[in-house]
């Protein structure tokens, strides 16, 4: 009788791992980790990054919630470039840099005003940390909600009052707050702009050929 060949396959699977930068309970986060929960692993802090296990160093991506700004993340990317060398970076072109733009404002803002508002939700993770940024450099700052948060004693002895506002803030609530300003007798309006934010972002393929299909 002849001889038989037995072939042995191995069964393991080999995964990329994607560490997400960012928030546990942010909306953004809990939605991305959603669409592969088996390979992504999200980290917020250091300890976090020393603690990720089960992950091959050869095969790991990283990728960040998009309303953090590079200040948020470097010393977090800086750990994972120690524990994994060869991790793949998001290219340049996904990085959404207005948060960051928004944050390096309010550093100027803060060096001209004796007030800062924040206009952004009181989720809106990147709006709370523009409050953090004014408050580090030294200049009182609130984050409200629209106009209507605007408590009078803020204001008292205040000859200059910066107003920003989150990375996804309606542009008419902002407008709200600068005019309900000009009302209280704050009537000289300047506008800071140090970065033209120019970064196009394509639209995916299949809404592309939508938009085409119906323009």
């Amino acid at each position: 009788m002849p001889g038989r060949t037995t072939a042995s396959f191995s069964s393991a699977t080999t995964i990329t791992t994607n560490i997400l930068i960012g928030h546990n309970n942010h909306d953004e986060v809990i939605g991305t980790f959603g669409e592969a929960p088996d390979s992504i692993q999200v980290v917020s802090n250091l300890g976090d990054v020393d603690a990720l296990t089960n992950i091959q160093p050869d095969r790991v991506v990283y990728t960040t919630q998009t309303t953090l700004s590079l200040d948020d993340t470097r010393a977090i990317v800086d750990r994972l470039k120690q524990r994994f060398p060869s991790i793949i970076s998001p290219a340049g072109s996904d990085i959404c840099y207005a948060t960051q733009n928004r944050q390096t404002a309010v550093k100027a803002l803060a060096e001209r005003t004796d007030l800062i508002l924040v206009v952004g939700a009181e989720n809106s993770s990147n709006s709370n940390r523009l409050v953090e940024v004014a408050r580090g450099a030294g200049v009182p700052a609130y984050l409200i909600a629209s106009v209507h948060d605007i408590e009078s004693e803020w204001l008292d002895e205040c000859l200059n009052i910066g107003v920003t506002a989150g990375a996804s803030t309606p542009e008419i609530l902002v407008q709200e707050v600068v005019s309900d300003l000009v009302a209280r007798g704050f009537t000289r309006v300047e506008e800071l702009e140090l970065i033209s934010e120019d970064v196009h972002f394509p639209l995916p393929a299949p809404l592309e050929n939508l938009e085409r299909a119906v323009s």
